[in-house]
């Protein structure tokens, strides 16, 4: 004999269930029957209870223990190091016109304070005029070259030869050809400088998003206007990371300056007290210097960090990053 179904019945499950067989209620959620109790009356398991959610500090406390990081890190190491320097040095019984102690080096710094301090502060005048001259130069030609392809095409080798072109052949004539020992000293750092804020800076003004420049296009927007409210923008990392660099190249640039300017008589830079010292076998003197230099160098590049993670580090993703 055949069921008989009742029309209003067939759409539930239990309507057509076999004789002798338990009927399943529906699911609440509209869903596979027998689901949600299911849900309801499972234990967890191990692989449930793995994806737990794990409890995230918050973003300032992961910024803070980064940036102690950054500082502890390095500071180990050069404990490490300067550990195993004075080790060697007393167990080997080494000169110090040969290898200075670190002990000996700090004592040197301390002592010749006010001679190396003034040839310090000249060092970082020197330093400072020709990074802030390259970064102006810089930034003027790479705003040239994203004008017309022909100016670029026809102006950058020279760029390129300021570059490969050695400090050292060349600034002796420009001290001879400028009368001014300060200016002819910023004048060389500043030729060693000039082409990574030329190079990044150019770079950056040309990598702008197509659809944007379209946008800008079909807008009528001026060169000026393209320039300033989309070019620059998007050059600012690359603009940041040429600073890093050229920074330190402006340090070296007016080091290698005073060395050729210091063999003429001009004893006020770091470079000069570092011949000074050699001719003399003043080697913990030598050493201060070196200190000293490499000293200013990290300051610069720090500070040269500090500026571009306030510039960026609101919207850009090199500053925002987590890793």
């Amino acid at each position: 004999m055949s069921a008989v179904v009742d029309p209003k019945l067939s759409s539930s499950p239990s309507a057509v269930a076999p004789s002798g067989a338990a009927a399943v209620p529906p699911s609440p959620s509209g869903g596979r029957p027998g689901w949600g109790q299911a849900a309801s009356n499972e234990a967890p398991t191990p692989a449930s209870a793995a994806r737990a959610p794990i409890p995230i500090l918050p973003r300032k406390g992961r910024v803070q223990g980064r940036n102690y990081d950054k500082v502890l890190y390095p500071a180990l190491v050069a404990i490490v190091l300067l550990t195993a320097w004075q080790g060697m040095v007393t167990a080997l019984k080494l000169p110090p016109y040969l290898v200075p102690s670190p002990i000996l080096m700090m004592k040197t710094l301390v002592t010749d304070w006010q001679t190396l301090g003034m040839a310090l502060l000249f060092t970082l005048k020197i330093t400072l005029f020709s990074f802030a001259a390259a970064v102006v130069v810089g930034v003027l030609v790479s705003f040239l070259f994203v004008q017309n392809r022909l100016i670029e095409t026809a102006l950058f080798p020279y760029a390129v030869l300021l570059q490969v072109t050695p400090i050292v052949a060349v600034a002796p004539l420009i001290i001879i050809w400028v009368k001014n020992p300060t200016a002819s000293l910023v004048i060389c750092a500043t030729l060693v400088a000039l082409f990574p804020i030329i190079s990044n800076t150019t770079l950056g003004l040309r990598s702008i998003d197509p659809d944007l420049q379209s946008y800008f296009a079909m807008n009528r927007a001026t060169r000026l206007q393209t320039l300033f409210r989309l070019r620059v923008p998007s050059a600012l990392p690359y603009f940041f990371g040429g600073l890093r660099i050229s920074s330190g190249l402006a340090l070296i640039g007016a080091v290698v300056a005073e060395f050729v300017a210091g063999t003429g008589g001009n004893s006020t830079g770091l470079a000069y007290q570092i011949l000074f010292a050699g001719y003399q076998l003043n080697i913990p003197r030598m050493f201060a210097a070196l200190l000293l230099i490499s000293l200013a160098g990290v300051g610069l590049f720090v500070l040269m960090a500090w500026l571009s993670k306030l510039a960026l580090g609101s919207w850009h993703a090199s500053e925002l990053s987590r890793d």
